[in-house]
């Protein structure tokens, strides 16, 4: 990426919410606002290379982004007196409207959302979050991010939702997905979810800017208060949690000289402001009671880790969710012992919200560490690393898990044990394919580190009901045959003895139409093929490996080196053409040369065309993009 490329990135992530927000309120249609926005930044990429970066890149993103709303507005024939009021509009600077973003921010978190629409639109409006970032923040997949996304534009529009802010009872209402939008906002930038940096500042102080105006806007909720303490005094960390070479810094090894005092104070004003109001404490009010409590205390040694706990507990009465119970686990565990926090972690194993979040393991590892199980520990800090997506953060889980003792005896471990099965040269392409999904997803779980002996059909039952329970029975089946090849490969009881077989239910798919399929206008290779395998009744991989000279044209037969396969007129007919006189080398040919970093074997190139053979993937591939069906389907038809 070029320099003014990066220039480009960093302007839109700071710019992008504050454009797409004026843009709603010009155009009155979120999903519009963006598309213009985007307009802009493709505009951006195309000229700064050539003409420089301009002195305001902003206020450039945002004039040319207008111009593209006013050109739509004119394409559809909008009076004249609006016409006016954009081109006037065009000549304000940014800084003279009211604060576009709150009112795109409650737009995003309007009641006609589901709570989960609200949260995504408004991180990926807001925050600029990608959809994956914001799939890692609530625990859930990239697809289903964008699913949301796409879905809440829609209602937006199709609703026609006025861009203002809302007001008396309907303010109240709508601000608890407002808070906890600006906290995952925070949250993304206190503790990275990827990337290569553990903090992102700017996502930090658009989190804060947004919570202080909230505060404003409702200063008379507790819970606004709440949350802009939590994240005051959170902020107030951030130059302590990182090392000179970026790496992580755990709360008590910090040098609590470096926090920020300023933010500290903030923070308590926020709270005392919460308290005042006189109402039952919340969810961001209880977290921020937490955070005053590390505040208060001058050592790590000095943490009332007895009251945190005790927060704690009251918080997973309010909002008993993984996430918080984790914590309770951490508090407990330094106020109550290593064992006990244990013990809740434990609890949390069978959890399926939890099964891809790093720090189930990575607290897992310190409650192991600190009571003298530096094996077991070492384990959970190598998969707490494997989960992580952030890469500072990757580096120090693995340091943490190095710099334990490992005392325990070699032995053969599931991670070393998965590499040499997959290493087989007994099996197709596909197969290896579906058993390293099964067997990766199988490391993830227990660890790649754990020795071969201690994997039981317990521990590869949790792993199936929390990553297949909901699955198709076929895919279920799929990976428990590939479990059942790995015991029966490595010499061990059936692994997947306590899983049952699920029924199937039959194909809905329409059997193969061969009248249809022969009436088709398709390239020699593919007729002669379908041809072959539907007049022998040969399996495909035998068909694919015939070579020119192990056939016998006037007797319409070929050998294979076990058994002989024949073919009847249409395919007699079709196999002249397809050699077109070459005398050795495959029947079968790709269609262009395989590329020099992946040389292939010299039975499998044509020494007259130099291209190799058809490989049986590739061949599955284009029988499936034409019929549906696979070759196997053929074969039996």
């Amino acid at each position: 990426m070029t320099a003014v490329h990066r220039t480009v990135d960093a302007v839109w992530k700071l710019e992008s919410a504050r454009i797409i927000a004026g843009l709603t309120r010009l155009v009155h249609d979120v999903g519009l606002a963006e598309e213009f926005a985007q307009d802009a930044l493709v505009a951006a990429l195309e000229q700064w290379p050539s003409a420089g970066v301009p002195d305001n890149p902003g206020a450039w993103l945002t004039t040319i982004a207008k111009r593209r709303a006013i050109d739509h507005i004119r394409r559809s024939e909008r009076l004249d007196r609006k016409h006016e009021e954009l081109a006037r509009d065009l000549d304000q600077q940014p800084d003279q409207q009211p604060d576009d973003v709150l009112r795109l921010m409650f737009i995003s978190c309007h009641p006609v959302l589901p709570t989960a629409a609200r949260v995504a639109l408004t991180l990926r409006l807001i925050g600029g979050l990608t959809a994956a970032e914001i799939g890692r923040a609530f625990l859930t997949t990239e697809a289903r991010i964008t699913q949301r996304i796409a879905a809440a534009k829609q209602t937006l529009a199709d609703e026609r939702v006025p861009f203002e802010l809302p007001a008396g009872p309907e303010l109240a209402g709508r601000l608890s997905s407002v808070l906890e939008v600006v906290y995952l906002i925070f949250n993304e930038g206190y503790a990275a979810s990827a990337g290569d940096g553990l903090i992102r500042a700017d996502l930090c102080l658009e989190a804060l800017r947004l919570g202080r105006q909230l505060a404003e806007l409702a200063p008379d909720e507790p819970e606004v208060h709440g949350l802009v303490a939590l994240m005051e005094i959170q902020a107030s960390r951030s130059a302590a949690r990182t090392g000179p070479n970026g790496e992580p810094v755990q709360l008590h090894e910090q040098n609590r000289g470096r926090w920020d005092q300023l933010l500290i104070r903030r923070g308590f004003t926020a709270m005392l402001r919460a308290r005042d109001l006189g109402r039952p404490p919340g969810p961001y009010v209880l977290q921020a009671a937490i955070a005053v409590c590390h505040a208060q205390a001058p050592t790590a040694e000095d943490t009332d880790w007895r009251q945190i706990a005790a927060l704690y507990e009251a918080l997973a009465r309010l909002l008993p969710t993984p996430i918080v119970q984790l914590n309770r686990a951490v508090a407990v565990g330094m106020s109550a012992g290593p064992q006990a926090g244990l013990d809740l972690v434990d609890a949390l194993l069978t959890d399926p919200a939890l099964q891809n979040y790093h720090l189930l393991p990575g607290v897992r590892g310190d409650l192991l560490a600190r009571l003298d199980r530096p094996a077991e520990a070492r384990r959970e800090f190598e998969r707490a690393a494997a989960l992580t997506a952030n890469s500072a953060e990757r580096e120090f889980l693995r340091r943490r898990a190095e710099s334990l003792p490992d005392d325990a005896p070699p032995s053969l471990t599931l991670g070393q044990a998965t590499g040499e099965f997959l290493r087989r040269e007994d099996l197709d392409a596909q197969t290896l394919r579906a058993y390293a999904q099964t067997l990766r997803r199988l490391c993830l779980a227990v660890g790649e580190g754990l020795p071969l002996a201690e994997l039981t059909p317990d521990r590869v039952a949790q792993t199936f009901e929390l990553a297949w329970a909901g699955a198709a029975a076929r895919t279920w089946n799929r990976h428990r045959a590939a479990v059942r090849s790995f015991s029966a490969w490595a010499d061990l009881p059936d692994l997947a003895r306590t899983l049952d077989r699920r029924t199937e239910p039959p194909s809905p798919r329409r059997g193969l139409d061969l009248a249809e399929l022969w009436a088709r206008e398709v390239p020699l290779r593919e007729r002669a093929l379908w041809r072959l395998l539907a007049e022998s009744s040969a399996g495909p991989r035998s068909v694919l490996a015939l070579n020119v000279d192990d056939l016998d044209l006037d007797e319409r037969r070929a050998w294979t080196g076990k058994t002989w396969i024949t073919w009847r007129s249409q395919t007699a007919s079709l196999l002249p053409g397809l050699i077109a006189g070459r005398e050795r080398g495959p029947v079968f040919l790709a269609d262009r040369r395989r590329g020099p970093g992946r040389p292939p074997a010299a039975a499998d190139v044509c020494p007259h065309t130099g291209r190799t053979r058809l490989s049986y993937e590739r061949a599955e591939y284009l029988f499936k993009q034409a019929t549906g069906h696979t070759l196997r389907d053929l074969r039996e038809s």
